[in-house]
């Protein structure tokens, strides 16, 4: 089980993007802060993305051979602004429609990214021994608070 988990916490967070998109549009309402939302996700995603060199990216909670520890940009403040770039997309998504089922969606998300958080960290503990200072001066998702 423990070689599928990763894959296993991938199929679930995608999935579950994509159960709460089609939950949202099929009676879709307008709302200017689930826009406002939506594109600060896609700024931080994209932002992320620039500072991640293209061998360390990977998707699932798994640590590429030769990959490097990032600390700069957004990572000077936050360990993973991948995934807080997905919890505010899907934050903005539900708002479209903010109903239980989307907000009980929306916090399934949230802890399997912090499931995958948490595996990647106990990799990084183990791959360089620098993670645990920087791990110390930084938080999961966001700045100065979480």
């Amino acid at each position: 089980m423990k070689r599928y988990y990763p894959h296993f916490l991938v199929t679930l967070q995608f999935g579950t993007i994509f159960a709460m998109i089609l939950y949202a549009a099929s009676n879709f309402s307008f709302s200017l802060s689930g826009l406002v939302l939506l594109l600060a996700g896609i700024a931080v995603g994209l932002w992320a993305i620039a500072l991640h060199p293209k061998e360390n990216f990977n998707i699932r909670p798994e640590l590429k051979e030769a990959c490097c520890l990032v600390t700069h940009g957004l990572y000077r403040y936050i360990r993973h602004p991948m995934y807080t770039s997905v919890m505010l997309m899907q934050l903005g998504v539900v708002l479209f429609r903010p109903t239980l089922a989307a907000w009980t969606m929306w916090v399934f998300l949230v802890l399997v990214l912090y499931l995958k958080a948490h595996r990647e960290e106990k990799l990084w503990m183990t791959y360089d021994a620098a993670y645990a200072a920087y791990k110390k001066r930084t938080r999961y998702f966001i700045p100065y608070i979480l």
